[in-house]
């Protein structure tokens, strides 16, 4: 398996992405520990079955805004595994569409601590304990066209994120590659909230493949970036929508 022995975070694996994120690595072979929030019936399913299967993981709540939240989460995956390989930074999320017009410091804050300071904190707490392997974020194709109506903010952080990726690159090379993904529409809870059916109908029309993505669609892609079939590829911000935007 291609991730056999290895250590795998995945950070809102609770639900959707993140959970198909989680079991894609647990079944190629890693170890996994799972971080959610609220979601803690999807975390401890997932657990239950990658344990059934032979693997080992475990489903720790937390809020990765905090520090205790990274350490804690951070220190109880050193304690039980050893080391961390793969780092997945999915956490994350929109709050609320708001124009800035009407957008408070308040919301635009929020919004920057949950997508791009979650995923700094996450990644200064992980390297003293990555010698080698992969960090594999979660940007968005917002990150690229700007979003839709009253995602300004959001896609302001997943730029952010974008941009970090690169950075982060250059800075931990050759021994850690760090990549992000740059999902359009995929059928979450995510668009369930923030999206009206109407514009997910358009979508699929639209999109060359005529459907929305699927989380093991990105779980499958996660996987390949965290493994050493990507071997050659680091601050890459790679594109998942159907075809919908090229870059």
């Amino acid at each position: 398996m291609k991730l056999e022995g290895k250590t795998a975070i995945v950070t809102g694996g609770g639900r959707d992405i993140g959970r198909a994120c989680a079991m894609s690595l647990a079944a190629a072979g890693a170890n996994v520990a799972i971080n959610y929030f609220a979601s803690s019936e999807g975390a401890d399913s997932a657990v239950a079955e990658i344990t059934a299967a032979g693997g080992r993981a475990f489903a720790l709540q937390g809020d990765l805004q905090t520090q205790d939240g990274v350490d804690a989460l951070v220190n109880k995956t050193v304690a039980e595994f050893g080391s961390v390989d793969v780092l997945v930074n999915n956490s994350g999320g929109l709050i609320a569409r708001k124009k800035i017009s009407e957008m408070s410091l308040e919301h635009w804050n929020a919004v920057m601590d949950l997508n791009l300071t979650s995923t700094f904190l996450m990644v200064k707490a992980c390297l003293p304990h990555m010698t080698t392997g992969a960090i594999v974020n979660l940007a968005s194709q917002a990150g690229r066209d700007g979003g839709g109506p009253g995602s300004v903010a959001y896609a302001a952080s997943k730029g952010a994120v974008m941009t970090m990726t690169r950075g982060l690159a250059k800075e931990l090379g050759p021994d850690i590659r760090v990549n992000a993904l740059c999902p359009g529409m995929i059928d979450t809870d995510f668009h369930n909230i923030h999206t009206a059916d109407a514009a997910r109908r358009g979508y699929e029309a639209n999109a060359p493949v005529r459907r929305q993505g699927l989380p093991e669609d990105v779980a499958n892609l996660v996987l390949f970036l965290a493994c050493n079939d990507s071997a050659f590829i680091t601050g890459a911000n790679v594109d998942i929508n159907g075809g919908v935007l090229f870059s």
